[in-house]
């Protein structure tokens, strides 16, 4: 007698877009536009052929250039149609955003050291880290819940918005989102749906380890 497989349920990958020159630069990128750069663009070919033997149904991405250009790589393997919403842009850091880490530690330090303690900080007057989540991950289950039964949806975004998307979706506190490492530069992680939610299966997936530039940045 033959035990039919059980369902795997429904999948989401999120992918971070490629590397730029400001991840170089260690610069706060945030919501500014920043193109790739050539490593990014052969970064993207390269985790778009690995994605694409998933076989993905829905592809959805930020609309910020480097999200779309990256998300841009795995469309044209597959022939999918790329969704955008400007809710899975990264976190908007006001007067952050172009500075490097060391300018925002010299002219921002203590805003900086609140933050990393878990304090919840508008850094450079910008949006806190659970307002990132309320725009982002409502996006990613709206898509995700239009999936056939064992579907798979990419969603291509960044760094930051990334990891305190998974935080809402696996169900841990704000404070504990910073556990969540940050994915190198065309990475991703896979979250499956379990009998109780959303899990994460995999996470900085893609590479063999290496520092990663930046979150936000």
């Amino acid at each position: 007698m033959t035990i039919p497989a059980a369902p795997r349920g429904r999948r989401i990958i999120l992918w971070r877009h490629g590397q730029t020159a400001w991840n170089l630069e260690r610069r706060f990128q945030g919501d500014t536009d920043v193109p790739l750069t050539e490593t990014g663009r052969a970064q993207a070919k390269r985790a778009a052929r690995l994605l694409a033997s998933l076989q993905p149904d829905a592809l959805l991405a930020s609309d910020l250039g480097r999200a779309a250009d990256t998300a841009g790589e795995l469309a044209r393997l597959t022939g999918l149609e790329i969704t955008f919403d400007r809710g899975l842009r990264e976190t908007y850091a006001g007067n952050w955003q172009g500075l490097t880490h060391e300018e925002i530690l010299e002219r921002h330090g203590d805003e900086y050291t609140a933050w990393k303690r878990g304090e919840p900080v508008r850094r450079g007057g910008g949006e806190l880290e659970t307002e990132v989540a309320e725009r982002a991950a409502p996006v990613v289950l709206a898509h995700a819940e239009k999936l056939p039964e064992d579907g798979t949806l990419v969603v291509t975004s960044h760094g930051g918005t990334i990891r305190t998307t998974i935080g809402r979706l696996i169900g841990l506190d704000p404070y504990q989102w910073e556990g969540l490492g940050g994915l190198s530069n065309c990475c991703w992680s896979i979250l499956g749906e379990g009998a109780r939610g959303w899990r994460l299966l995999e996470h900085n997936a893609g590479t063999l380890a290496e520092p990663v530039l930046g979150d936000e940045v």
